[in-house]
């Protein structure tokens, strides 16, 4: 199947899978196209302004309210939104990649929640999960009423069927699905592993490039949303959402992803992480590795956001008389790290393609020893070309509390402070 993308973010995209199923000059006539029902998607409040509000005018076979009522969900709790008040370790934490499961396990059940803050009810905070799946997400539908996701596959690649259309992601993609937007995840490759962000604020939008211009990191143009797609499939299926940090299904006698067309701007996307124009230091010193931010959800806080989405991907380090790598820094964010490719530069050992760590607001973390040691010695007056590589960290305003399933985990490889004990041998008193 060859899939099909409009290009650009946030743009007021219009698509129709049929000729003529787009209505012409209203969003609601008193009669669709081929008989179609016109229902709108609003992804902010009707009143937001202009350049953030996002809305989309689906026309579809069947209404989103033809399904049976919703009965609770029996969830193993694996994915969870209530974060608790229990005492939080300042500690640097780090994990293994998850397994792959041993059972059939489908993408909804195969995530795992191993952090966040705020809540749903408060549109405000984050969810962090680890996913690992073995199969196709078959019968069943899923929307999260909670927040939008954002899915980074590290292994194997995912097709997700959304009521605005097919994408396709492999690891070094991401994919966006806004808030309420119902889809179904096919795996490509039989197996499945990756990372999701689950963001209860202000929707996802590149960040402001300030002194940088109007160019660099993630350019607008790279951004994907797919064109109009639909099945008219009658059956047998459930419908779940994620409502209230609870799990909710309905009966349904046909697939919700019966979109024929539609226009608007609150709809699913995809980029590929390879195509981010990074920049940095050309004289000396690092610039902050605010330069590395691809999209950004804002706070009620100016510069201050709910969650940043950056990026460490390959790059020419050229600035002389300087270490290299990540500076040792405490920082009042907190940063959930993940690993999708390669080595990261600050981390050579221990940090595993599949695995995460999690430094809180004010604890101290930077490169290992081992790290230290090279950089400490290198030769500056040459450049740097890191390559092969691709790590993120989704950064965020308020403590990460790390769920009970996370600090229980076999995958959970402690504190690691012995990575940075070998750095006090370098204190010298005579050394100027």
């Amino acid at each position: 199947m060859s899939l099909r993308y409009q290009s650009g973010f946030g743009n007021d995209c219009a698509t129709e899978a049929l000729p003529g199923a787009l209505p012409e000059g209203r969003n609601s006539p008193q009669q669709c196209p081929y008989g179609l029902y016109a229902e709108q998607l609003s992804g902010t409040a009707f009143t937001a302004p202009r350049a953030e509000n996002r809305r989309s005018w689906l026309y579809r076979i069947r209404p989103g309210v033809t399904h049976q009522p919703f009965q609770p969900f029996d969830h193993e709790p694996r994915w969870i939104s209530d974060f608790g008040r229990a005492p939080v370790p300042p500690n640097q934490l780090r994990w293994s990649p998850l397994p792959m499961p041993e059972e059939p396990t489908d993408f909804i059940e195969g995530v795992y929640t191993w952090g966040g803050n705020g809540c749903p009810d408060e549109q405000a905070g984050v969810g962090i999960h680890l996913y690992a799946a073995n199969r196709s997400m078959q019968g069943r539908f899923f929307y999260d009423a909670d927040g939008e996701l954002m899915i980074v596959p590290q292994q194997g690649r995912l097709r997700l069927a959304t009521e605005l259309g097919l994408i396709e992601i492999e690891p070094q993609e991401i994919a966006v699905i806004p808030r309420g937007v119902r889809f179904r995840v096919e795996l490509l490759d039989g197996a499945a592993r990756g990372y999701m962000l689950e963001n209860f604020g202000a929707p996802l939008r590149l960040p402001e490039l300030g002194p940088i211009g109007s160019n660099c990191l993630a350019n607008a143009r790279d951004f994907q949303t797919p064109h109009a797609w639909y099945e008219d499939i009658e059956g047998d299926f459930e419908l779940i959402a994620k409502f209230a940090g609870g799990f909710w299904r309905a009966a349904i006698d046909h697939s919700p992803l019966d979109v024929v067309a539609w226009h608007g701007t609150h709809a699913p996307y995809k980029y590929d992480l390879r195509r981010f124009n990074a920049i940095g230091s050309i004289s000396y010193d690092h610039p902050d590795p605010s330069i590395f931010t691809v999209l950004t959800s804002p706070s009620d806080t100016p510069g201050t956001a709910n969650v940043d989405f950056a990026i460490f991907p390959p790059r020419v380090l050229a600035m002389e008389d300087t270490f290299r790598p990540p500076w040792f820094h405490r920082n009042v964010a907190s940063e959930f790290m993940g690993l999708i490719h390669g080595v990261y530069d600050a981390k050579a050992e221990g940090f595993l393609p599949g695995g995460a760590s999690l430094h809180n607001c004010m604890s101290g973390h930077g490169p290992d020893s081992e790290t230290f040691e090279k950089a400490s010695h290198a030769d500056t007056s040459k450049p740097h070309y890191i390559r092969d590589t691709m790590a993120f960290m989704f950064e965020t305003r308020r403590v990460i509390r790390p769920t009970a399933q996370a600090l229980a985990s076999p995958q959970l490889q402690g504190t690691y402070h012995d990575c940075w004990l070998g750095l006090a041998k370098h204190f010298d008193p005579a050394r100027r």
